[in-house]
């Protein structure tokens, strides 16, 4: 499977400049979306979501410094690195543009090669950062892989349980996304919490998914920890609704529900990390 390439989204009015970095970032091997209006800037971050943006301070409608408001005051794009691309020199707009939460920041004329490095070096830092969740701060991603294959290469007599919250979106349709993150980082703890008192301390827990964890367990401590979960995490979720509408989402089918399933490893082949997460997925009910 080929890698995924880098998304990076180029806000430049000046049209020789912006087919310019156009041009050299795709040959670099990233994903380039070009626009040349803020405007045009705020609305490509949030329909193509790229992983890093460059943008020039000095545009034709709204400045990048109003862009760079807009997008660290909208959940969906405040975490993208975000680079200043401008003529300005005065130490007073660095600091405007860093207050806003720019993450670097490039005077032109601009040496193309020190502008590739920062772009790499910004996008490390992102990676980096996602290996955990950032709402819970537990492991994603990477770490939850490379824990999954140390399970199928060593063949220890290991046991897994997998806790999926399901109508998280449902929930923050209608109450919004401080509430369903307020809902994320309770169930973590929880679980957490579940975790310490069966004193086992190999446990490991992470996500497979945004609303996916899995916990990796003593065999022998599967059921007891499953019974435990589940009696706190049913008794739990309906208190994150307002009081005026609990009574109604008791009825409803699509309010917010946990589903646990439990894989004990020993004598169980899996051809990789993939197979396995199959597996856990279909173990839920």
């Amino acid at each position: 499977m080929a890698e995924e390439k880098s998304k990076i989204l180029i806000v430049e009015d000046d049209l020789d400049v912006a087919d310019m970095l156009n041009a050299y970032f795709r040959v670099q091997g990233y994903e380039v979306f070009t626009v040349n209006w803020g405007e045009d800037g705020v609305r490509a971050a949030l329909t193509a979501r790229p992983d890093l943006i460059i943008l020039d301070i000095r545009l034709p409608d709204i400045d990048g410094y109003e862009v760079a408001r807009r997008l660290r005051s909208d959940r969906k794009t405040n975490a993208i690195p975000i680079i200043f691309l401008t003529e300005k020199r005065d130490r007073s707009d660095r600091l405007h543009g860093l207050e806003l939460g720019a993450d670097d920041y490039i005077t032109k004329p601009f040496d193309v090669q020190e502008l590739r490095l920062r772009v790499r070096n910004s996008l490390r830092r992102t990676q980096q950062d996602t290996l955990t969740n950032p709402v819970t701060s537990l492991p994603e991603g990477e770490l939850v892989d490379e824990k999954l294959s140390q399970y199928i290469s060593s063949g220890r007599n290991g046991g897994l349980m997998v806790v999926s919250l399901d109508n998280l979106e449902i929930f923050r349709d209608h109450y919004g996304f401080v509430a369903s993150d307020d809902v994320m980082r309770a169930v973590s703890l929880m679980l957490q919490n579940a975790m310490r008192e069966t004193g086992v301390t190999e446990d490991f827990i992470g996500h497979l998914s945004g609303t996916d964890f899995v916990l990796a367990l003593d065999p022998g401590s599967l059921p007891v920890m499953e019974e435990r979960v589940r009696t706190r995490l049913e008794q739990s979720l309906d208190y994150f609704y307002p009081i005026k509408d609990r009574d109604q989402v008791m009825s409803r089918k699509n309010r917010l529900a946990v589903h646990i399933g439990t894989l004990a490893l020993s004598g169980k082949q899996f051809t990789g990390v993939e197979d396995l997460k199959k597996a856990l997925l279909a173990s839920c009910k």
